[in-house]
């Protein structure tokens, strides 16, 4: 397997088995982080979160959407040791309208079905997260990058 087909199948890996993530917003020069609920949709290069309106992510993403998602995602090696793969997501957002759209709401509420009471307030919003770019880290100098498009080629 090339490199990249490696660090594809080590992205797939962590978001089959890792449902939250931390995402870093920014606003005014501020920097913000929240822990999330994370789906994979779609293709690799997209996850869905839910969030209320009236939060201050909510309103960073509403004044600029770009975005960095921190994922941990630890698996046993070979060995039988504990190996442990970091991927940051660098993309953008944007909202996902409900109405008429249901797949998107129907997969997060089924890895997270502990969220149905939070994902049908009013206030609630589902956002995509659009990957430009996986940076995966495997130690402190084994770092690898691959783009979305390399994604899709592979």
């Amino acid at each position: 397997m090339n490199k990249h087909g490696t660090i594809k199948g080590h992205i797939e890996a962590v978001l089959k088995t890792n449902g939250f993530a931390v995402l870093a917003t920014e606003c005014n020069g501020q920097p913000h982080t929240s822990l999330i609920a994370i789906t994979q949709f779609g293709n690799l290069w997209q996850i869905i979160f839910a969030t209320y309106r009236n939060t201050l992510k909510y309103r960073n993403l509403s004044h600029n959407n770009k975005v960095a998602v921190l994922i941990e995602g630890g698996y046993l090696n070979l060995k039988g040791l504990k190996d442990s793969v970091v991927l940051t997501i660098i993309g953008h957002t944007e909202e996902i309208s409900i109405a008429g759209n249901e797949a998107p709401y129907q997969a997060h509420l089924k890895r997270h079905p502990e969220m149905e009471s939070f994902m049908l307030s009013s206030d609630c919003v589902l956002i995509r997260v659009i990957a430009k770019s996986y940076q995966v880290v495997y130690g402190i100098d084994d770092i690898g990058w691959i783009t979305a498009d390399e994604l899709d080629s592979i």
